[in-house]
């Protein structure tokens, strides 16, 4: 059966963006980037909310020649070959390949795609994921905490939830991010 991961990049106070949607302060260095690159190349699946689609469907096109870091370029491949799932009320057609268009967000669909799925799948916006977490379809969580403080905005994860977490791996990077690896209580 194929695990559902949420992964995310936040702030040390638990934020993805803050109070005006800005995240430039989140974008990973070289030696994280080449960490989630092997993370997300067993991604089969990415599970997307309409405005974290918005932010991703830059990689359908993005830049690949040899002036970019390799990192960049290997990440855009990763992204290229996974299928999307993006529910959402309000787009009509996808705007990149390899995607498809859902208006519900349906709990038990996720969980059958999950037993016949053949490879991980990944979902991201903390709006979904905190969907997914209350439902108890995410199996890990991968968390990128960033050292700053940006003082309100996004949440990384829900309120209103209790989940037991098993911290399965960790590491620190030479800029200050910390990686935290848990499987949930589900």
């Amino acid at each position: 059966m194929a695990k559902l991961i949420y992964s995310a990049i936040m702030s040390l106070d638990g934020y993805i963006a803050d109070e005006h949607g800005n995240f430039d302060w989140a974008a990973p260095d070289e030696e994280v980037h080449a960490f989630v690159n092997e993370l997300e190349r067993g991604t089969g699946t990415y599970l997307y909310g309409r405005r974290m689609y918005d932010v991703m469907r830059y990689w359908e096109t993005a830049p690949t020649d040899t002036k970019e870091p390799p990192v960049t370029r290997d990440y855009a491949q990763i992204w290229q070959a996974a299928d999307k799932i993006v529910y959402s009320r309000t787009l009509a057609t996808p705007s990149t390949t390899r995607t498809r268009i859902e208006q519900d967000f349906a709990f038990e669909a996720v969980r059958r795609m999950k037993t016949t799925a053949s490879s991980d799948m990944s979902i991201g916006g903390p709006d979904l994921a905190a969907q997914a977490i209350k439902a108890g379809l995410v199996d890990e969580i991968h968390l990128f905490v960033v050292p700053i403080l940006v003082g309100g905005g996004t949440q990384a994860l829900p309120d209103h939830v209790r989940v037991k977490l098993q911290l399965l791996n960790e590491r620190r990077f030479a800029g200050g991010v910390v990686y935290l690896h848990y499987r949930t209580g589900t």
